[in-house]
C-alpha cells in the first residue's frame, strides 16, 4: 500500500499554473488514506468489526486513486510517448510499473475483505469464497512488497545527498510496512488453518496488530513524502533526475518540432475565422441594403484601377530616371575623351548620338 516516490523532473499532477498544488493534494490524500486505514485496524480491535472493515474499503479505494494520479503524471510528463520507455529503462520499471503494480496490490486487497463482507451475509456455506478471500490478502501485500523494491532501485546521476536522503526517508517506511502487511497475511492464513473460523472471524487479532503497525509505517512513509515534495518544489530543475538513453533529447526534439506545426494551424483557423467573418458581414449587408453593396463592390473596384495604375506610373517613371542617368554617365564620359585626345572617329559618332538623347531627356 505504498505509493510512488520518485526525482524525475518530468511530472505533471495537474495543469501548468496549478501543477504544483495538485501534487501537494496528491501527497495529503495518500496521508490521509493511512490516517483512515489506521483507524480501521483499530475498530478492528473492537466487538464490532464491520465499521473498521468498511474504513478499510475506503482506504484502499483513496490509495488506488492516489497511485493512478501518479502514474497519469508520469505519463504527462513525457506527453503519453510510450516509445521513451524502451529508452529509459527506469521509466519503465519505476514510474510506469510501481504505480500499476501498487494499485493492482490495493485493489486485490479490496476485492479480499469485500468477498468476506460477501460470506458474512450469504452464510457459511461458500467455503471456495473464504479460501480466495485469504489469498487474495496475501497476495495484495506481496504486490505491495514488490512495488517497494521497484520504488527503491532509482538510479541518481544529478540529484545531490539532500535528495537521495529524502527519497530513501520514504522508501524505508514504504518498504516496511508492505513486508509487515504480508507477513501478518501469512500468519493469518496459517492460524486460521487449524481453527473452523468462518466470514469476518478469518481476520484474527495477529493480522489487525501487524497491519496496525504496517499502516502506521505507511504513515510515516506518507509524511516524509509531503517533506520531500515541499523540498522539491523549492529546488531548481538542476537537481532532479532527467530522463535517460537519449529519451530527454528525443523529447525536447519532438516538442520543438510539433510547436511550429501548432502554429501553423493555428494561423489557417484565424484566417478561416476572418474569411468567415467577411462574408457573413457581406452577405448581411447585401441582404439588408442591396444598393449599398452593389455601391461598396464599385468602390472598391475602383480603388483597385486606382491603385494598379499608380503603381504603373511609378514603375514608368522609375525606368526613364534610369535610363535619364545612363545616358547622362555616357555624355560625361564623352567630354572626358574629347579632352584627353585619345578617341576614334567611329566614336565621335556615338559619342554626338548620345549626347542628343541625354539632352532630350534632360
Amino acid at each position: 500500500m505504498v505509493k510512488l516516490a520518485s526525482a524525475r523532473e518530468s511530472r505533471m499532477y495537474g495543469p501548468r499554473l496549478s501543477k504544483n498544488r495538485a501534487e501537494y493534494m496528491n501527497a495529503g490524500l495518500y496521508v490521509f488514506a493511512t490516517i483512515v486505514l489506521i483507524g480501521g485496524f483499530v475498530a478492528e480491535l473492537s466487538k464490532e468489526t464491520k465499521p473498521g472493515l468498511v474504513l478499510l474499503l475506503i482506504a484502499l479505494l483513496l490509495i488506488t486513486v492516489v497511485n493512478l494520479h501518479d502514474l497519469v503524471a508520469h505519463l504527462a510528463g513525457i506527453d503519453y510517448r510510450w516509445r521513451l520507455m524502451g529508452c529509459d529503462t527506469q521509466l519503465a520499471l519505476v514510474e510506469f510499473a510501481v504505480p500499476v503494480i501498487q494499485a493492482l496490490g490495493a485493489l486485490l486487497s479490496f476485492l479480499g475483505i469485500l468477498f468476506l463482507f460477501i460470506q458474512e451475509y450469504k452464510g457459511y456455506g461458500h467455503f471456495k469464497l473464504e479460501r480466495h478471500a485469504l489469498n487474495l490478502l496475501a497476495a495484495g501485500p506481496a504486490f505491495w512488497v514488490l512495488g517497494s523494491l521497484h520504488n527503491s532501485c532509482q538510479i541518481y546521476e544529478r540529484a545531490d545527498g539532500h535528495v537521495q536522503i529524502l527519497q530513501q526517508s520514504v522508501h524505508i517506511p514504504f518498504l516496511m510496512g508492505s513486508s509487515l502487511f504480508l507477513v501478518g497475511s501469512i500468519l493469518n492464513i496459517r492460524e486460521q488453518a487449524g481453527w473452523g473460523h468462518h466470514g469476518l472471524e478469518l481476520l484474527g487479532k495477529t493480522w489487525v496488530w501487524i497491519g496496525f503497525f504496517g499502516s502506521l509505517m505507511f504513515f510515516i512513509g506518507g509524511l516524509a513524502d509531503v517533506v520531500k515534495v515541499f523540498e522539491m518544489q523549492q529546488i531548481d530543475g538542476l537537481r532532479l533526475e532527467k530522463l535517460r538513453g537519449g529519451a530527454q533529447e528525443r523529447l525536447v526534439r519532438e516538442r520543438e518540432g510539433q510547436a511550429p506545426l501548432i502554429l501553423a494551424e493555428a494561423e489557417e483557423e484565424g484566417e478561416k475565422d476572418s474569411r468567415r467573418n467577411k462574408s457573413s458581414a457581406y452577405s448581411c449587408t447585401n441582404s439588408t441594403n442591396p444598393r449599398r453593396g452593389e455601391e461598396e463592390e464599385k468602390d472598391s473596384r475602383r480603388n483597385k484601377s486606382s491603385t494598379t495604375y499608380s503603381r504603373t506610373n511609378s514603375l514608368q517613371g522609375w525606368g526613364c530616371r534610369k535610363s535619364r542617368e545612363r545616358n547622362l554617365s555616357k555624355a560625361s564620359r564623352a567630354i572626358m575623351l574629347t579632352d584627353s585626345g585619345n578617341f576614334k572617329i567611329d566614336e565621335i559618332h556615338e559619342l554626338k548620338e548620345f549626347s542628343k538623347s541625354a539632352k532630350l531627356f534632360g
